[in-house]
């Protein structure tokens, strides 16, 4: 579905990404993790173009660089894991805004399919209920729940997410990692995802990524490069070792 091959990224004469290649099967949650300042939010921001790189990156064997906006919109979905709201919007009104993609310009008027869209993201979301409440009086939980079911809308068939439940408590957390589980098992669909909880990554992850100062250090399954020497490696300590010692607590 997604491949990107020998991608740079540089800020000034510093390079964040080193030549880094990888690409993303159908029904894989791919799980990107490493330390901070290793570059994982800047593979998110490539994929999106957010950022100039150099290197190839394509979805289905298309160069995203010549997608425009609206049709590359329509593919590939963003969550980040802070929104900004300036209005008062409802509910209902964030999650339409995921239909502007299937606008044919920006006065045109809704389809049948942008409705259905829309309360089909809003149940799936377990948001119908507040869909005529404003944006500002939703707990941080509920907003996120909020800007998912808009990317839920947008129907795209790759999810990008950028430490979405960073900020949340566990009960959302759950609730968030569980309603993208639940949409990705509908046929076409993938997500990447970079994380730092490394126990989120290894209990949702399908594939993972580690990075090292932007270069790869390990690929594969997620149960291949979650192991102790592969995080020793790149966190510069013993992970497990230290996860064994919180887990032990629970005891």
């Amino acid at each position: 579905m997604l491949e990107i091959s020998s991608l740079i990224v540089s800020y000034g004469k510093r390079k964040v990404i080193d030549d880094l290649s990888f690409s993303v099967s159908e029904g894989q949650w791919f799980m990107i993790a490493g330390p901070n300042g290793a570059g994982k939010s800047t593979v998110l921001n490539a994929v999106s173009q957010a950022v100039p790189y150099l290197g190839s990156i394509r979805f289905k064997g298309r160069e995203i660089k010549t997608m425009k906006a609206g049709e590359r919109a329509r593919h590939i979905g963003v969550l980040l894991q802070n929104n900004q709201i300036g209005y008062a919007f409802s509910v209902e009104d964030v999650v339409r805004l995921g239909r502007y993609a299937y606008r044919s310009w920006a006065f045109s008027k809704e389809k049948s399919d942008d409705e259905s869209a829309i309360a089909d993201a809003l149940d799936a979301t377990g948001m119908t209920y507040l869909r005529n409440k404003s944006v500002f009086t939703l707990s941080g939980g509920e907003l996120q729940r909020c800007f998912l079911a808009q990317v839920f809308a947008q129907q795209p068939e790759l999810l990008l997410l950028d430490e979405p439940t960073n900020h949340l408590d566990l009960v959302f957390q759950k609730q968030i990692f569980g309603l993208i589980s639940e949409w990705l098992k509908v046929p076409g669909r993938a997500v990447i995802s970079v994380v730092h909880d490394l126990s989120l990554a290894r209990a949702y992850g399908t594939h993972a990524l580690l990075i090292k100062d932007g270069r790869r250090a390990a690929i594969g399954t997620a149960e291949e490069v979650f192991t102790a020497s592969n995080l020793e490696n790149v966190y510069s300590m013993d992970v497990n070792g230290w996860m064994q010692s919180l887990l032990k607590q629970w005891e």
